[in-house]
């Protein structure tokens, strides 16, 4: 053989190993917008969709789902839209992990009512679905819902907000999530039910989308409308922060009341470091964990799960007050998203 048939040859070769690399990387690999698969020998096929694969109580929640996956033996694909959202994205991801065979698919709609349709064709086909942390609108276009009380869990943040002022005149920001959101709409009453308060209580809210930044523009939007306010609820810990960061720039940090909702390791951190005076914390491995075993069961007896689950919420806090039920932040950095 020559040098030259030689050479051609390895080319040849070494373009094939490429090749086959490449394909591997692609098909485990993971991103915005991008599925991974885990535990492949499993026979059972479970698919999980979230808003992002990049928010933190996002990943939490894979990480449940991928463990649970191991211990009961089933194969779990993951997706996710590229950003919050993204429902088209969403949808894609159901019609791939319909075609892959899935026996189940969990999945945290970005948009309540929009993702319903291809929901419905899933399930048509037999595929057992199950909504995590927010619901479907209807909450019925799912088989099962396994999620905070989030109603309870703005309630939580709110009778402590309160009992803190105790008998101050409230001046409320809200923070919110974004319009028609069913998460952020719960979250926003069950606060304002919690602190005996009504909308017309509210001399400022900004929506953030549930963004750190945003949060911060919000509150600077809010501090120049209302410059006395001094209780700040946010739809979650990165909106706080982004609010904290804000009032501290205008010297404000030590006399406005933030309260908030989530409960993850670094806003916990920040209740801990007297950034945030309460949090409600969900669990949202536990949900993703209880859905994949709901899904191994179903395909083992049939049996679908159904109705809501309450995956439970505590509130956390350093600050007690007097008759609000709490766990302080060793409980909570123990326990955050677990």
């Amino acid at each position: 053989m020559s040098r030259t048939t030689r050479l051609s040859s390895s080319l040849l070769r070494a373009a094939a190993v490429t090749g086959v690399a490449a394909l591997t990387m692609t098909a485990c690999g993971s991103g915005s917008g991008s599925g991974s698969t885990s535990s492949g020998s499993g026979s059972v096929k479970v698919g999980l969709i979230t808003k992002t694969d990049t928010n933190p109580f996002f990943v939490k929640m894979k990480e449940g789902a991928e463990k649970a996956a191991k211990e009961n033996g089933a194969q779990l694909s993951t997706a996710a839209g590229k950003f919050d959202g993204d429902n088209a994205g969403q949808v894609t991801a159901v019609e791939n992990m319909v075609a892959a065979g899935v026996k189940g698919i969990l999945i945290t709609p970005s948009d309540s009512k929009a993702i319903v349709p291809a929901i419905e064709k899933a399930r048509a086909k037999g595929v057992l679905v199950i909504a995590l942390d927010t619901p479907t609108d209807p909450e019925s276009a799912v088989d099962a819902l396994f999620a905070t009380d989030n109603l309870k869990a703005g309630q939580l943040i709110g009778g402590y907000a309160k009992a803190a002022m105790k008998g101050k005149t409230a001046k409320i920001a809200a923070l919110d999530l974004a319009p028609g959101v069913s998460v952020g709409v719960q979250r926003h009453n069950g606060f304002l039910k919690g602190f005996g308060a009504t909308d017309k209580d509210v001399v400022c809210a900004q929506d953030t989308g549930g963004d750190q930044a945003k949060g911060q523009t919000a509150m600077e939007n809010c501090l120049q409308k209302a410059p006395d306010i001094n209780v700040v609820y946010t739809i979650n810990e990165p909106a706080a922060l982004g609010a904290y960061t804000a009032l501290k720039a205008k010297g404000r940090e030590k006399d406005v009341l933030i309260v908030s909702v989530d409960g993850g390791c670094t806003g916990t951190q920040a209740v801990k470091d007297g950034k945030i005076a309460a949090t409600s914390q969900q669990y949202p491995l536990k949900m993703a964990a209880e859905g994949v075993k709901a899904v191994v069961a179903y395909a083992k007896d049939g049996k679908k799960a159904s109705g809501y689950t309450d995956t439970g919420v505590t509130l956390i806090t350093d600050k007690t007050q007097d008759g609000i039920t709490s766990k302080d932040t060793a409980y909570g950095l123990e326990n955050c998203w677990g």
